[in-house]
C-alpha cells in the first residue's frame, strides 16, 4: 500500500474513532443526505451516517492530466482514489480545515472537473500549479499540494499568497487532529 493511502486511512480511522468516542456512532452529515454513496450505513433525522469504503473501481486522475496536458504529482492520485468517504473536519496546528474526499464515483467525476477548473484558472493567471485537498473557514483559502514539490500549502485562491504547512502530504495527514462538529 502506498504511504499516502496508508496515512489517509490512518487519519480516517482516527476521525471515525473520535466520532465513536464523542457520539457513540459513525460520522454523520446533513449535507450528504439523499446523495447515493457506498459509504452510507443508515440515515436518520435528515442526516446520513457513513463509514469509509474502498475506492472501486480502481482509478486515478489521468483524465485531469489529459485535459490539461500536465503530469500530476503522484500523491494527489493516491489522495483522491484511496477511499470513498465524507469530508472530514480537522486541525492542522491551529488551522481548522475540511479534508475533501470523493463520496462516490459520481462525486469523483465532480472532483476531477473542479480540479481542472482550478488548474485552468491558475494557468490563466500564470501561477504554478496546485491541487486542492481541503477547504478552510475562509472561502478564499484552500489547502493544496504543490504539483512541483509535493509540499502542502495554504493558499489564497487566484493569488501568489502561499505558505508551506508541511513538507509532504504524508507528514500533513499524519499530524492532523480530527474534529467532530
Amino acid at each position: 500500500m502506498n504511504e499516502i493511502s496508508q496515512s489517509l486511512q490512518q487519519f480516517t480511522q482516527r476521525f471515525c474513532a473520535k466520532w465513536q468516542q464523542e457520539t457513540e456512532g459513525n460520522p454523520s452529515s446533513e449535507a450528504l443526505y439523499g446523495i447515493p454513496s457506498p459509504c452510507i450505513q443508515h440515515t436518520a433525522g435528515g442526516a446520513v451516517f457513513w463509514k469509509p469504503q474502498p475506492f472501486f473501481p480502481e482509478s486515478d486522475l489521468s483524465a485531469v492530466e489529459r485535459a490539461l496536458e500536465i503530469t500530476l504529482h503522484p500523491d494527489i492520485h493516491h489522495f483522491y482514489t484511496t477511499q470513498f468517504a465524507g469530508d472530514m473536519l480537522a486541525l492542522s496546528g491551529t488551522q481548522k480545515l475540511t479534508l475533501l474526499q470523493a463520496w462516490s464515483g459520481d462525486d469523483f467525476q465532480r472532483v476531477q472537473e473542479n480540479l481542472i477548473g482550478h488548474l485552468v484558472t491558475q494557468k490563466r493567471l500564470k501561477l504554478s500549479p496546485t491541487l486542492f485537498l481541503a477547504t478552510t473557514e475562509d472561502d478564499m483559502e484552500v489547502i493544496s499540494i504543490c504539483n512541483l514539490t509535493g509540499e502542502v500549502l495554504i493558499e489564497k485562491i487566484g493569488t501568489t499568497q502561499r505558505n508551506v504547512l508541511s513538507p509532504s502530504l504524508t507528514i500533513f495527514l499524519d499530524t492532523l487532529d480530527p474534529l467532530v462538529d
